[in-house]
């Protein structure tokens, strides 16, 4: 867990410059709250809002993320408003907060703007319980919610706008279904059962506390898409959650509310939360649980037992978001994995095939935007991939294949890489560019387009093609072999992908519980 906060890649800084305008623009909105002359319980509710939209809106462009964060209040305030209004009638609350639960996950099928907007909304439920809201406190709320929203939307849209200078970001399409087996359908389902069995157990063991559990089961379905992700998630999320709780046990209780240090640590906690998010589940709950500590410590009720209260609740919402995904409508990790490995291999194809066209002189093919797909379906298959390969699972047969896939899938991707850039190099250029020679060389030997079917074939193999037409690149058998260095570097880069995808034959193939033939 250290190793993959403090050494995992960073490419261009992203995650780090994410982490620090978080703590820019929620410590800007908090102080502004106050500033304001609102209530603690008020400011609190205006930085985690401000939070949530740093945190949960993922938009392609920035124009369309400052859509959705302008209609985060649109979506939560109602439900904010709801909530208080249903404080004193806990039968109908209940009813109302599973219903929001499922709406919130069934908005998801409208990619990240639906994503964002459902978990706002259940968000806003989630805080009128945290901080026990009441209809009387609701201009106080919305005044401090609305200034966080505006001073962190200053910050990401105006002062710190770095995302302006970078392409939109590329997201794989979801896996599809019809009726009950649409993902969010089938997830929205399996969540709301999730909480129904969480704001239960959770009112078991606390009538105060007991949103914890529904918390815990409704994150634990954040960004899954199988029966085992979801079991190693919620497994991450009660690590994460102990190691916080000895922390805050260390910290949070013997600050008691002071507010200057207090503050200080929770700026902290918010990098963290957003430093570590993409890389390790474990460490963003840690930071998660220590930052409650501390915000129940500046609220003047934190003490020890509410810390094992807290990991209790922990344990009983991921016990229902696991019961849930084994019982209803259930996806196995085997067919959620064989579905993504399925599109990157395709995807692999679609590379070598958009580069050879760019090779054979196709300027509208684009073999960098091809790899940057094929990456994107591979960190997918890593997280579809992962409940095998994790250290405690006991397929230990299951677990070798996994990680053979794992790695001979980044030699294909290291491979098409390489020939992209290659084919990259015949981009305008005049005349006489060297490396449009090397590129026409190499589309022009015959022995380049007999690799290139080499691999089409090796993929095939893996996966049986759809009924569509060849993509092999048009024009090149029957040439002379080139001997420039573009041509020999597209070829060795051919060759070694056809051999790692003649080498991921035997895992892909084995049979579920057989161990790996080397």
């Amino acid at each position: 867990m250290l190793t993959r906060m403090f050494v995992a890649p960073d490419p261009g800084r992203g995650r780090l410059r994410a982490a620090t305008r978080a703590v820019v623009g929620i410590g800007a909105a908090s102080a502004a709250a106050g500033l304001a002359g609102h209530a603690l319980t008020a400011v609190i509710a205006g930085g985690l809002a401000a939070l949530l939209a740093l945190f949960t809106v993922t938009d392609a462009t920035v124009r369309d993320q400052a859509l959705t964060t302008a209609l985060l209040p649109v979506v939560g305030f109602p439900v904010l408003a709801l909530a208080a209004a249903l404080h004193s009638h806990p039968g109908a609350r209940d009813a109302v907060f599973l219903a929001v639960v499922c709406a919130g996950v069934y908005a998801r099928r409208w990619g990240a703007r639906g994503h964002a907007l459902g978990i706002f909304a259940f968000m806003a439920f989630f805080m009128a319980q945290f901080l026990h809201a009441v209809p009387g406190q609701l201009p106080q709320l919305y005044g401090a919610m609305a200034i966080g929203l505006a001073v962190s939307s200053a910050v990401r849209f105006g002062c710190w706008c770095y995302e302006r200078r970078l392409p939109p970001a590329a997201v794989p399409a979801p896996l599809t279904g019809r009726g009950l087996a649409r993902p969010t359908t089938r997830q929205a389902l399996q969540t709301t059962a999730a909480c129904a069995f969480a704001l239960a157990a959770g009112q078991l063991l606390s009538q105060d506390r007991w949103y914890w559990a529904v918390g815990t089961a409704w994150w634990i379905f954040v960004n899954t898409a199988s029966r085992g992700e979801t079991l190693v998630r919620g497994f991450r999320r009660v690590v994460g959650t102990v190691a916080g709780i000895a922390a805050g046990l260390l910290v949070a209780v013997p600050l008691n509310g002071s507010l200057t240090p207090s503050a200080a640590l929770v700026a902290c906690c918010v990098f963290g939360i957003f430093y570590t998010a993409t890389v390790s589940y474990s460490w963003m709950m840690f930071f998660v649980t220590v930052m409650a500590g501390l915000l129940y410590g500046l609220l003047g009720v934190l003490r020890p037992g509410l810390l094992l209260l807290r990991f209790e609740e922990t344990a009983a919402g991921a016990l229902g978001a696991a019961l849930a995904v084994a019982v209803i409508l259930p996806v196995t990790t085997h067919a959620a994995t064989d579905a993504w490995i399925r599109r990157a291999l395709t995807s692999v194809h679609t590379c070598t095939t958009t580069a050879a066209r760019r090779l054979s002189g196709d300027e509208r093919a684009d073999p960098v935007a091809a790899a940057a797909e094929l990456e994107l379906l591979l960190g997918r298959v890593r997280t579809s991939l992962a409940p095998l390969v994790h250290p405690l699972s006991p397929l230990r047969a299951r677990r070798t294949r996994a990680r053979q896939v794992l790695l001979l899938l980044d030699d294909c991707a290291r491979e098409v890489r390489g020939f992209a850039a290659v084919a990259a190099a015949a981009g305008p250029a005049g005349p006489h560019d060297a490396s449009r020679d090397a590129s026409h060389d190499a589309s022009h030997d015959a022995r380049f387009a007999a690799a290139c079917r080499r691999v089409e074939d090796a993929v095939h193999a893996l996966v049986p093609p759809a009924a569509e037409p060849s993509h092999r690149p048009a024009g090149t058998a029957g040439r002379p072999a080139a001997h420039h260095p573009g041509a020999e570097a597209a070829l060795a880069h051919l060759h070694g992908l056809e051999r790692a995808l003649a080498e991921l034959s035997a895992p892909l193939r084995a049979t579920p519980r057989t161990p790996l033939t080397v």
